[in-house]
This record gives structure tokens, C-alpha cells and sequence, in this order.
């Protein structure tokens, strides 16, 4: 009598598809090298022109710091004030974007908005703003905001998807409105999610609210812009270690709001 042998799969082990994807992805990165310019003399003259480039930022300049102060002031404003507006209407936006609390043509729409929102980079929005609204920080601050709702609404509409649907049905069988449904049977599902969404899409503005300036949006940007077209590159650098500062502290100030909300 025959007897079949089943071997046994070895445990962590890749799938054929899985081989085939990888081999795939290696063959394209190698056929994207072939074609862009990619070289050791390229690359052995890029360090070279870095070294150089970097020698010229020392010492740094510290003579212009009224500047300095009011760029980095203003991008601060802008970071807030679109963190702060953007996530107001997130969270309209993103109950309505949820499937599984409003309808489809009203979650549609929603949808379609967050992904307007989400699909151009935040300098590519500056730059449209600043044609229609003009230079300054009123652009930054609507380019921002367009990237908060894509961003925070997007997530804040799949959390609120996730949610346990018992206590929404709870509320709902007290004969509670749909705005009492979000209020009670929702939100304290997801606010905790919600603030961290929030939290780090302040330190996102904060990071891009420096490079919209470059296009006129307003902030640092546009000092940091002016400062590499005068060749001053030891205010260059000056500008760049206090934008590194100020990132690192609205990190640690992120860090410290999230473990005190338990987030």
C-alpha cells in the first residue's frame, strides 16, 4: 500500500508569489538605475561639492537675528493656527466620509474631498494660494488646512469605521439624534485616536510650514530662500539649526501631551 508523504511547509518561510514580487521590485529598481544618471565620479564630485558647501556655513551668522526671529514666529502662527482650524473640520468631514454612519451619497463626497485634499504637495497648494490670495501668510495657513483635512479626516473616518457598532446601536435605541450617536456613542470610541491624529499633524505643520514660505506663503521659508540666493550660507545654516530646534522641541512637546493623555 502507498503511502502518501505530506512534507510540511518549513515555518517562516517566503511564498513562491512572495519570491516573484521581490524579484520583480529588484529588477525594476536595477532597470531605474540603468536609466537615471547614476555614477561613482557623479557621486564622488557631489561629495566633494558638499564638503565645500558645508565648510562655507561655518561660522555661523548670528547678525540677523530680528530676521530670524520673525520668520521662525510666523511659521510657528501658521503651524497653529492650521493645525487648529484643520482639525475643526476634520471632524465634521470625517463622520461624514464613515460608511458605516451616513449613507453612501453623503459618504461619497467625503471622500472625494479628503482625497482632493490629500493629493497635492503642501508647496504645490502654497503655490496655488498664493496666486489667488496673494503673498503672505494667509496661503501657508489655507495650504496647511487643505492638508490637515486630507490627512487627519482620512484617518478620523477609517477609526470611526473600526469602531464597535454595540454602543452606537445603544445610543440609537434611546431614540438619541445623530448628533447625540456622535457625540456619545463615537467619539469617546475614538477621541484618544483622535488627539494623537492631531498631535502629529502639528509637528507635520510644523515641518511644512517652513517650506511653504519658499513660494511666498509666509514664515522662515522665505528668509531661508533669500538667504541661499545671496550665497550667505552661514545664515543658511543659522536658520536651518534653529528649524532643527524647533522641531525636536515640538516633538518633545508632542511626546509629553500624548503621555498625558494616554494616547
Amino acid at each position: 500500500m502507498n503511502v502518501a508523504v505530506v512534507r510540511a511547509a518549513r515555518p517562516f518561510s517566503w511564498s513562491t508569489g512572495s519570491r516573484l514580487l521581490v524579484l520583480g521590485v529588484l529588477v525594476y529598481a536595477a532597470y531605474v538605475l540603468a536609466q537615471v544618471d547614476i555614477s561613482a565620479e557623479r557621486l564622488a564630485f557631489g561629495l566633494k561639492q558638499g564638503a565645500r558647501f558645508l565648510a562655507r556655513m561655518f561660522p555661523p551668522d548670528v547678525s540677523k537675528m530680528d530676521v530670524l526671529w520673525t520668520g521662525i514666529r510666523e511659521s510657528l502662527q501658521i503651524a497653529v493656527l492650521a493645525t487648529v482650524v484643520g482639525v475643526a473640520l476634520s471632524l465634521p468631514i470625517g463622520v461624514l466620509a464613515a460608511g458605516n454612519l451616513v449613507p453612501g451619497f453623503a459618504r461619497l463626497p467625503a471622500r472625494g474631498f479628503i482625497a482632493f485634499c490629500r493629493s497635492l504637495h503642501p508647496v504645490i497648494k502654497a503655490i496655488l494660494f498664493v496666486k489667488a490670495v496673494g503673498f503672505g501668510p494667509l496661503a501657508g495657513i489655507l495650504a496647511l488646512v487643505l492638508g490637515t483635512i486630507g490627512f487627519v479626516g482620512k484617518l478620523f473616518a477609517d477609526a470611526i469605521e473600526e469602531i464597535s457598532a454595540k454602543q452606537v446601536e445603544a445610543v440609537r435605541a434611546t431614540g438619541a439624534s445623530f448628533m447625540n450617536v456622535v457625540l456619545f456613542g463615537v467619539l469617546p470610541q475614538v477621541m484618544a485616536r483622535f488627539v494623537g491624529f492631531s498631535t502629529y499633524q502639528l509637528d507635520s505643520n510644523l515641518r511644512n510650514s517652513t517650506m511653504v514660505g519658499i513660494v511666498g506663503a509666509g514664515g522662515i521659508g522665505g528668509a531661508l530662500f533669500s538667504a541661499f540666493q545671496r550665497f550667505d550660507y552661514d545664515f543658511v545654516f543659522t536658520i536651518l539649526a534653529t528649524i532643527v530646534a524647533i522641531i525636536v522641541a515640538g516633538e518633545l512637546v508632542v511626546n509629553a501631551v500624548r503621555k498625558a493623555l494616554h494616547v
